[in-house]
């Protein structure tokens, strides 16, 4: 049976008189669920042997840069040759590139000869040009001096290496297309000049293929699912600058503001974040437009540099935020229609909202708090992106395997070789995969722990408020915050870490589960008959309501956890027993209260994002080697982490709310009906007048209306 909670934390002695006064009454606690805090710490060894290996074995420039037929990265200085700042991947041989866009033929473009230069060759007006392989052997050129003659040494070429020139065998080979710099790789563009063709044609050169399938060949290998990761992967990496100001700075900035707000002008508060949810919902709509080209002319382009304005190239990237273009407008009608149809309940809210007001006025240090679990989820998101990186680039460059012609001169051996002629590519073996969903995994479970850890310390300190029937007393610890975390340290960390698993574990089923859908819708797959339909979104549904509903209790189980010292399982059944007891009484208040919190947290995340589509659309992201290949995943990324900096601090407002109706509950269950120590404001909040007259009237009453 539960003991009374007054004896627990509180100043007053319970209705039994089992307690005395005089002092704060500490309940006799231990430490809970320590095998999960256990498991917890072997999981963080892991993490650290698993960034190791990325650490070791990754090269984040591969994300951006592609391979020369060496396996060299482009723009790495330590390769050999040294390729410093030549960072664009170029094919030497057009008719490699035609054969490996044949439909019949199983030439691959990996196994086209290719190597890395500073810009991307376009052919003469009046001759024909040439690109040369890198100077070695006889050809006594330095690389700079090999990049300051445009790659072309052919006029030092002896009689047999032209011929196996004009057989494209190399060392050199004619620029007969145009090339343009789309992300890092010169794409061929099927208008070969005619002039060059005619030089290339006198001197004896082979046929070259001039079908628009050069195009599509370079053009398909460019937009293939691993590419366009690569690239998201990269654009982050690119962007962090936009990452740490509109993903740690700004948010901590406008969610002190908003505590701030609520403190002092908590009536005009949820007015206010509605009206301001429904701004910034339009606003990161539109933003979405302009980037998919839908508004104005400043659509993202896949093309790097100055350029034929002609030239139009549509990238995997456009289609994206297309895609999200439009969910985003179905979400902003949807919420803009919600926020209309809340507007009566608001005044409700403001109701429950002046009490966590209240309670931030007396302990103020609350506002501060989540200072402290910020920085530390800021440590840790730097070490968590930068081993992402890392383990999404550490495959292995190894040579493909193929048995097709694919000869070239040896500048080295002096002939032409025919063995181990083939390209290179990065070879993702399983256990990369599993260390990269392992990684994934870590984070979520990581980023949870804090939050719950930042939660329960929140919950302790404001049921400190709450046993005192709402007093600032010197009884009270002066710092309820840090005895609350003291109290986490010591006994709750196991519960903590049990809690944050079983939501992170629920999340990854469900994520692997859409991921499962969404691979049988592309295949065709589904039910097609109704009750197969039934049966799939049904399930869906109920993993949603499973995934909200254990979020819902491992909320309300810490706050027990800070206020009984009791296991997870232990404090989520009581919870649970008194949410199901008081439903009726103290739902609608605090679904409602829930709903403008969480419009705050998306007000200041939206906020995030808008900023960083701001920062983005600089030239500095536009153009060069800063240049990001879309601003989707830069800003989903701000706005997740906003998310999650809001969700610390709004935590203070969210669980103060929480405590004292879980308190209310116990202290109401206690007292056959009547709560001996609930604050004025919350029993008016709860439409109680019976209770607030017997707190508010008499020569005993010890509170005073907020």
């Amino acid at each position: 049976m539960r003991g009374p909670m007054g004896a627990v934390i509180g100043r007053y002695p319970p209705s039994d008189g089992s307690a005395q006064m005089g002092s704060i009454i500490r309940h006799n606690r231990k430490c809970r669920d320590l095998v999960f805090l256990v498991i917890f710490i072997a999981f963080w060894v892991a993490m650290i042997v698993n960034s190791s290996f990325g650490f070791n074995q990754g090269n984040p420039s591969r994300l951006t840069y592609g391979l020369d037929y060496k396996g060299n990265v482009c723009g790495d200085k330590h390769a050999k040759p040294g390729l410093k700042e030549l960072e664009l991947k170029y094919w030497l041989n057009p008719n490699q590139v035609y054969l490996s866009g044949l439909k019949d033929n199983q030439f691959k473009l990996a196994n086209a000869r290719s190597i890395c230069l500073l810009d991307c060759p376009i052919p003469y007006e009046d001759s024909l040009s040439w690109v040369c392989d890198y100077p070695d052997g006889d050809i006594r050129l330095s690389m700079d001096d090999w990049i300051d003659r445009n790659y072309d040494y052919y006029e030092f070429l002896t009689p047999e290496l032209r011929n196996t020139s004009l057989q494209l065998q190399g060392p050199c080979y004619p620029v007969i297309f145009p090339s343009i710099n789309v992300y890092w790789t010169c794409q061929f563009i099927a208008r070969p000049s005619n002039v060059s063709l005619t030089h290339w044609q006198q001197m004896g050169g082979v046929k070259i293929n001039e079908d628009i399938i050069i195009d599509k060949s370079i053009h398909k290998a460019i937009n293939s699912r691993s590419s366009v990761l690569k690239r998201y992967m990269a654009d982050i990496g690119k962007a962090w600058p936009v990452l740490i100001v509109c993903g740690g700075i700004l948010p901590l900035f406008l969610s002190v503001i908003w505590l701030l707000l609520i403190r002092h002008f908590v009536a005009a508060m949820p007015w206010i974040t509605v009206g301001l949810f429904d701004i910034l919902m339009i606003a990161v709509t539109m933003f979405f437009y302009l980037k998919a080209g839908w508004i104005g002319n400043d659509s993202i382009s896949p093309i790097i540099g100055e350029h034929d304005p002609y030239i139009r190239i549509i990238g995997r990237e456009l289609h994206h935020l297309r895609a999200v273009a439009v969910i985003m407008t179905s979400i902003m009608v949807v919420s803009v229609l919600t926020s209309i149809a809340i507007v009566r309940r608001i005044l409700m809210a403001t109701s429950v909202l002046k009490v966590a007001a209240k309670v931030i006025g007396e302990a103020q240090a609350l506002i501060i708090f989540p200072v402290i679990p910020y920085t530390i989820l800021a440590i840790f998101y730097m070490f968590w992106f930068s081993a992402a990186f890392h383990l999404f680039s550490s495959g292995q460059v190894v040579q493909n395997d193929c048995n097709l012609n694919c000869c070239a001169y040896d500048l080295v051996s002096k002939r032409v070789n025919c063995d181990r002629c083939c390209g290179y590519s990065i070879h993702y073996t399983p256990h990369i995969g599993v260390a990269i969903l392992f990684h994934l995994f870590g984070g979520y479970w990581a980023t949870q722990f804090f939050i719950a850890c930042s939660s329960t310390v929140i919950a302790g300190a404001v049921a400190s408020y709450y046993w005192a029937r709402g007093e600032t007393s010197p009884e009270i610890p002066f710092l309820p915050v840090f005895a609350s975390m003291k109290r986490l340290a010591r006994y709750n960390l196991g519960s903590v870490a049990l809690g944050s698993l079983i939501v992170s574990f629920v999340e990854s089923i469900r994520f692997m589960l859409e991921s499962i859908r969404r691979r049988l819708k592309v295949a065709g797959t589904t039910p097609d008959n109704w009750f197969g339909k039934a049966v799939y979104h049904t399930s869906r549904f109920f993993l949603r309501c499973i995934e909200w509903t254990i979020k819902s209790v491992n909320r309300n189980a810490y706050i027990m956890i800070a206020i009984t010292g009791k296991s997870f399982c232990k404090a989520s059944a009581i919870a649970t027993d008194l949410i199901i007891s008081n439903i009726l009484r103290i739902g609608k208040v605090n679904v409602i209260g829930d709903i403008i919190l969480f419009l705050g947290k998306l007000c200041v995340s939206l906020s995030t994002a808008l900023f960083a589509f701001l920062m983005l659309d600089t030239h500095k992201y536009k153009s060069g080697h800063n240049k990001i290949t879309s601003p989707l995943f830069p800003v989903l990324v701000c706005w997740a982490l906003g998310y999650v900096v809001a969700t610390l601090f709004f935590a203070v407002v969210e669980m103060s709310i929480d405590t004292i109706i879980l308190s209310f509950c116990q202290d109401s269950e206690e007292h056959q009906g009547t709560a001996q120590y609930a604050p004025p404001l919350l029993i008016e909040t709860l439409n109680d007048q019976n209770e607030m007259q017997r707190l508010t009237q008499g020569p005993q009453s010890n509170s005073s209306d907020v």
